[in-house]
């Protein structure tokens, strides 16, 4: 109950921030204008509005959670508000815990309003491109497309949760300019890795070995980018695919998590 206590602070003190505001303005505003954008790909353009609203929905929301995550821990850790809290029956596993509970929380009610606003464009979008090409509008199509982009947007949340979790972890020892900075380098390393071990294969060992050394490491993030398969047409299965992913989730947010218990054990405080 300590733990939840301090998370529905936090979630509160990330939704009233004006962060929050900007960012849900700039993302609404691209997920609605980019459905009158023309893509010129010949009656296909609903395929690349569901990759660029996928895209669109984890970035910002990953902008959110991790200005969040590097400024709470630390700016309370920094302005001593963290040994204040932590003097009174809260011991500081519980603090960790409800601070990545909280920014969750935050985060989930961003993506909510996004992830509304772009199945509603989805859905009217449509019948937009239909009218432009001369089309029919048959029976359950808008009802088709906005179920198959429902396991696009859970799984970008897994892949912001597992970046907020890292997020925290580092708070507890770095600054918010750093904490952005290694937090963006895990974000594309872990995207770029397995990429990174196909091209590598036939050259140096040295660099092949680097890049399985970051496929290893980092979580592997791609694994959570369904916008390219989304945009083909391909349904993703909720048992074969989304969860797995959900527990790959849990493992890698479950170690960034522990790896913040042991940073945060020893940190001083006073």
């Amino acid at each position: 109950m300590k733990s939840i206590t301090i998370a529905l602070a936090t979630a509160k003190e990330t939704i009233r921030q004006p962060a929050f505001f900007v960012i849900a303005f700039f993302a609404g505003a691209l997920l609605v204008g980019t459905i009158f954008v023309p893509y010129f790909t010949f009656g296909e353009d609903i395929k690349m509005y569901k990759d660029t609203g996928l895209t669109t929905i984890s970035f910002f929301c990953m902008l959110l959670a991790l200005l969040t995550a590097s400024s709470t821990v630390a700016e309370e850790i920094e302005g001593k508000t963290a040994i204040t809290l932590l003097s009174k029956p809260i011991n500081r596993r519980q603090f960790i815990v409800g601070k990545l509970l909280g920014i969750l929380m935050g985060v989930l009610v961003l993506y909510l309003i996004l992830g509304g606003l772009f199945a509603a464009g989805v859905w009217y979008k449509i019948p937009y491109d239909l009218r432009e090409s001369a089309g029919t509008l048959e029976s359950g199509m808008r009802l088709g497309q906005v179920l198959q982009v429902l396991p696009g947007l859970v799984l970008g949340f897994f892949e912001v949760t597992i970046l907020t979790s890292v997020s925290v972890a580092l708070s507890t020892r770095l600054p918010m300019l750093v904490n952005l900075i290694v937090c963006i380098m895990v974000f594309f390393l872990g995207h770029l890795s397995p990429v990174l071990v196909t091209a590598t294969q036939n050259g140096q060992q040295l660099i092949h070995f680097m890049a399985q050394l970051f496929a290893w490491v980092l979580p592997p993030l791609e694994l959570f980018n369904a916008g390219p398969s989304i945009a083909t047409g391909a349904v993703i299965p909720w048992a074969g695919y989304v969860l797995p992913a959900l527990g790959c989730c849990v493992l890698y947010s479950g170690a960034a998590l522990f790896f913040a218990f042991l940073l945060f054990e020893d940190r001083d405080l006073a």
